[in-house]
């Protein structure tokens, strides 16, 4: 902000305009998969994403420095959708929510990271030290990732048939082959569920609202420990070893739900899978979480009060956070037929990260004007009607899918294979029928 000589809403934007373009990704990502496989789309855009990283980090100008981290994001992108398909290529549907935990303790312990190690490296070397630092995790990623197989099975089977010299039939991608088909799988049809499905609709809002305020502590702690604690960059960086705690206990929290579950219901793989509304639990769990959490931080971010107990305050509410994330998403997987679940992920992402995108900018405008209690007092008060998004979810969650003209019939334990259906159906098409290799 000092070097740029820009206000503080125009230096967020150094956060939001990377999230802006990741925002694309979703949209365009499952058709370069279906194209070319995993692999070669994760190895074309990490070296792009490290180029406007570079080009970032050696900006003179805010302008350039805007530019580059928008299209870092853009190109970046498609690694962070696409690792949803790689574990889901890896791993069975019956412990989804598992899974999908560790994944997402990955990114929510990299941003915790990010503050922690980055406020000793900026102190000392500068700002442009945390374009550096990104550069050199994405060339150690990209050096581990050439070594890794191909996990897609139906770019599996194409590569296999080209090098025994064989000929090989696959069933139609249901993400689409013609451009038109592609834009309805990922553009129109999530826009028409964004008004019609009441399941998607739910989601889609918590969780944008759960990103949004997530990702708008990245500007608010920083701001908040600085002018109520006197807190110094390294200081802060400290701070956010409560998020990193609070995401390793939903990681463990959620696994365990789901291991008591499936034992409860005699699943012990794909074939006699739990349904899935047991998915939900790790979320009627954290909504709750996340509204006490809120009031707690806004109430207790005081001089006359210690900086621990709101910081403790951020750790509760990363651990409702992605609580909720792993029990919507991993529900979703599995709640539509492969094309439907494929629209539904495609519209919840896209809108979250534009959330998340959102937020930033104006929270320090909300805290100086509604002061900080009751800023976040207005996230509690919204997030106390979402308690009711995984309850209804579990009760009428089956009956309200039934009805849509997304869905299949509804099986008698609610389950639909989807998101194992994306790797074996949806993207790849029904390959045990078309094979021929």
């Amino acid at each position: 902000m000092v070097k740029f000589n820009v206000s503080m809403t125009v230096a967020v934007l150094g956060l939001s305009l990377p999230l802006l373009g990741i925002s694309f990704a979703p949209i365009i990502t499952p058709h370069l998969s279906e194209k070319f496989g995993r692999s070669p789309v994760y190895l074309a855009s990490l070296p792009l994403f490290a180029f406007f990283i570079l080009g970032a980090g050696s900006s003179n100008s805010f302008t350039a420095l805007a530019v580059c981290r928008f299209f870092a994001g853009f190109f970046g992108g498609p690694c962070l959708v696409l690792i949803e398909g790689t574990f889901a290529d890896v791993w069975s549907a019956h412990i989804t929510v598992t899974y999908y935990s560790f994944l997402s303790l990955a990114s929510y312990i990299g941003a915790g990271c990010a503050p922690l190690i980055l406020g000793y490296v900026v102190s000392a070397e500068g700002w442009r030290w945390t374009q550096w630092v990104t550069l050199m995790i994405a060339l150690a990623v990209y050096l581990f990732g050439i070594g890794v197989p191909e996990t897609y099975p139906r770019e599996i089977l194409r590569s296999r048939a080209r090098r025994l010299g064989q000929d090989i039939r696959l069933a139609k991608a249901e993400s689409g082959v013609t451009l038109a088909e592609m834009a309805q799988t990922t553009l129109f049809t999530p826009l028409a569920m964004a008004v019609s499905e009441p399941v998607v609709i739910m989601i889609t809002f918590y969780l944008a609202l759960n990103f949004a305020v997530l990702f708008q502590w990245f500007i608010a702690v920083p701001a908040v420990l600085h002018l109520v604690y006197d807190f110094t960059l390294q200081h802060i960086g400290l701070a956010f070893i409560a998020a990193i705690v609070g995401a390793l206990v939903s990681t463990l929290t959620s696994s365990l739900i789901e291991a008591f579950t499936n034992r409860q219901n005699g699943c012990t793989s794909m074939a006699n899978m739990a349904p899935i509304e047991y998915r939900l639990i790790p979320a009627m769990l954290g909504s709750l979480g996340m509204i006490g959490s809120l009031f707690w931080i806004g109430f207790t971010a005081k001089p006359t009060i210690s900086s621990i107990v709101p910081i403790i305050g951020t750790g509760v509410y990363v651990w409702s956070s992605m609580s909720i994330l792993t029990a919507l998403v991993s529900y979703i997987f599995d709640a539509y037929p492969a094309k439907g679940t494929l629209s539904a992920l495609t519209l919840m992402a896209t809108t979250r990260i534009l959330f998340a995108a959102w937020l930033p900018l104006v929270i320090i405008t909300m805290i100086m004007g509604l002061q900080g209690q009751w800023a976040y007092a207005v996230f509690s008060f919204i997030a106390i009607p979402m308690i009711a998004v995984p309850l209804i979810l579990f009760w009428f969650g089956p009956a309200l899918r039934a009805r849509s003209r997304h869905s299949a019939p509804v099986m008698g334990n609610g389950k639909h294979m989807m998101g194992h259906q994306v790797d074996q159906e949806m993207q790849m098409g029904n390959m045990g029928e078309s094979q021929r290799v």
